[in-house]
């Protein structure tokens, strides 16, 4: 699935600060400073979603979010403004935003709300897979005696000690009725971590890994010290797991399952 992203945002800071934000954590984005310009890229092309500054010079942000939902029904659209009120509220909800939110954003809030855009895309998407595998399946029952079964391609699910379940397709974290979810970077970094279980890695080594881009030995454990940080937080929902991810002093961290 495309992980196009498009930020609408007059504020320098601010667009900046989404823009890196969301492409450390694996999604692809673009940035426009006004209305004019959000025009011109989605006349281009459709973005799985439009984060939107309500208030912008020249076509403001409500026509951009009403062009938008002419042109692309199922592109999602997040609002991010200062200047909140009723009537733009109500008007984002009547053409089917999918979250609104005030400035000054926190890092977290505006990372869980795209997740959870994002999350919403694959369902659909899975459910028309399905359907589409369905009714291929109908063709062909009527053509052959008998039912065949459409063969169903293997998940990435691991069993942990201590009854933890990890499904890297659908990144989730599993153990009994509790479910922790991953963005796209923490299922990357502990898929990773999976694969090398035991194995001292360096920064810039699971930097690479991550990101696919080298990193200087200083620059490196900087990196990836926010990631790390925010995947032991999706750990420590099940008591005693995040201790699984144990930091090697002056060298990188080791991932070892402990029973």
């Amino acid at each position: 699935m495309s992980t196009d992203i498009l930020i609408v945002d007059d504020e320098k800071a601010v667009r900046e600060s989404l823009q890196d934000i969301l492409e450390l954590e694996g999604y692809a984005v673009e940035a426009v400073s006004n209305g004019e310009d959000a025009l011109e890229k989605l006349n281009e092309k459709e973005y799985v979603l439009v984060i939107l500054d309500l208030k912008l010079p020249g076509i403001d942000g409500v026509e951009v979010m009403l062009q938008t939902h002419l042109l692309y029904p199922e592109t999602k659209i997040i609002i991010l403004t200062a200047h909140g009120s009723l009537e733009s509220a109500i008007k984002a909800i009547r053409v089917g935003v999918y979250d609104y939110l005030l400035k000054p954003f926190e890092t977290e809030e505006i990372l869980a709300s795209v997740e959870a855009c994002f999350a919403v895309k694959t369902e659909n998407q899975r459910k028309e897979k399905l359907i589409e595998k369905l009714e291929s399946s109908l063709e062909q029952f009527k053509d052959i005696e008998g039912i065949t079964t459409p063969e169903v391609p293997s998940r990435r699910i691991i069993s942990l000690p201590q009854g933890v379940m990890v499904d890297l397709e659908r990144r989730e974290i599993k153990r009994g009725s509790t479910t922790a979810h991953l963005t796209p970077t923490e299922g990357t970094l502990l898929g990773i971590f999976l694969e090398n279980q035991g194995r001292v890695m360096t920064h810039a080594e699971i930097v690479f890994l991550v990101q696919g881009a080298e990193a200087d030995e200083w620059e490196a454990p900087e990196i990836l010290r926010p990631m790390v940080s925010r995947l032991r937080k999706k750990l420590a929902v099940f008591p005693g797991v995040e201790e699984w991810v144990q930091n090697v002093r002056g060298t990188g961290y080791m991932f070892e399952a402990i029973v």
